[in-house]
């Protein structure tokens, strides 16, 4: 009986592998730094590590860079490779967080071949529907001199960032037409995930209309339930049982 019981502590008090899943302006970017800073934890972003591997003149942030600096896409085995060798890396022991990877099915199954001996995957998908993502990136204003974002409210006349007086502006990007083909590219791309990940006990979406800080706590406790359904050695996915 002592080797099982101590057996099932460790794996519930092992490292948290979290996936953050969602849509353009669903917030997953903030509560992906909360959550790292909480559990200590790297918070790992596909144009965080694109940028360290450039600076840092890899092999692959080399590739990386020609690919870039031609104007296109990084593709998937580039992008893998980069992840997997950021993986490796000692400040992961714990866990990690990611945002932006895996971004497609071909890139989640060879994340699960990644992990495979590492721990479980934890997903939460942060659901907003589309026309509420329009009037919340319509709101939103980012500072043009130390690039704070900032809501504003309807009808409110504010054009001054809060932390530095710098001049607020409308992000390009955030225009209703320009957000509405990245809410089309990311359904036709990205959403497929949903569907991949669904089905696991390791899986679960949360309502991201609330507040961020009712967010958060719908995340953490999301994250609580599937350590839960992981103690039973469950990850869902035979390419990350460990």
């Amino acid at each position: 009986m002592r080797p099982v019981k101590q057996m099932t502590t460790e794996v519930t008090r092992g490292p948290i592998n979290l996936v953050l899943l969602g849509p353009p302006g669903a917030g997953k970017g903030t509560q992906a730094v909360e959550f790292a800073q909480r559990h200590g934890t790297p918070k790992i972003s596909t144009g965080d590590i694109l940028r360290e591997a450039v600076r840092s003149e890899t092999d692959l942030g080399r590739l990386a860079k020609v690919t870039m600096d031609a104007g296109g896409l990084v593709d998937d085995q580039l992008m893998i490779a980069i992840v997997r060798e950021r993986l490796t890396r000692g400040d992961v022991e714990r866990g990690f967080v990611l945002d932006g990877f895996p971004r497609t099915v071909a890139q989640a199954i060879a994340l699960d071949e990644i992990m495979t001996g590492q721990g479980c995957l934890t997903v939460v998908d942060i659901a907003v529907p589309d026309d509420a993502l329009v009037e919340r990136l319509a709101r939103r204003r980012v500072c043009g001199q130390c690039g704070n974002p900032t809501s504003v409210a309807a009808g409110e006349a504010r054009d001054r960032c809060e932390k530095c007086g710098g001049e607020l502006v409308l992000r390009s990007d955030d225009t209703e037409s320009t957000v509405r083909e990245r809410l089309r590219v990311y359904a036709e791309a990205t959403k497929p995930l949903v569907d991949f990940y669904s089905s696991r006990p390791t899986f679960r979406a949360v309502d991201g209309q609330q507040s961020p800080a009712a967010v958060g706590a719908a995340l953490a406790q999301a994250v609580e339930e599937m350590r839960a359904a992981r103690s039973a050695g469950d990850c869902g996915a035979e390419g990350t049982a460990g």
